[in-house]
């Protein structure tokens, strides 16, 4: 079976401790994603999602120039470029993910999505498993 250096979206943005969550917002719309990592002298610290800005930032009353550290994931889930499409399925199900970065010696390779999953024909159906996985115990909660 395929790896996760086989389809994992290598041209990854960023942003760093030092930018605010608007700034976050702007690349994010800017960029048309859902996510962007946060990466500190090139070591990914963590991850600042769409429902990070409005759960932790957004309801809970921050400004736009509030630090991404107070906003931002930094229990992270990652894995590696060797890393199976299977396995890397299944950590996206087990944890309800949508997106996974792809870390060698802590430093960020990588973003692994259920769109790049679902573009490979080798993991098409692994895509379908966890999607479904991720919206079922979505509608548990």
């Amino acid at each position: 079976m395929d790896s996760v250096r086989d389809v994992m979206s290598t041209d990854v943005e960023y942003c760093t401790p030092l930018d605010n969550v608007y700034e976050v917002a702007v690349k994010m719309k800017d960029l048309d994603v859902g996510a962007i990592p946060i990466l500190e002298d090139k070591k990914l610290i963590g991850m600042i999602t769409d429902r990070d800005l409005v759960v932790r930032g957004y309801a809970e009353k921050r400004s736009g120039s509030n630090k991404v550290t107070n906003v931002m994931s930094d229990d992270l889930i990652t894995c590696t470029p060797d890393t199976s499409l299977e396995e890397a399925s299944q950590l996206m199900s087990k944890h309800q993910i949508r997106r996974l970065p792809v870390v060698e010696n802590d430093q960020l390779v990588g973003m692994l999505s259920l769109g790049d999953l679902s573009t490979n024909e080798t993991s098409d159906n692994l895509a379908g498993e966890a999607l479904s996985d991720i919206s079922e115990q979505n509608q548990l909660h």
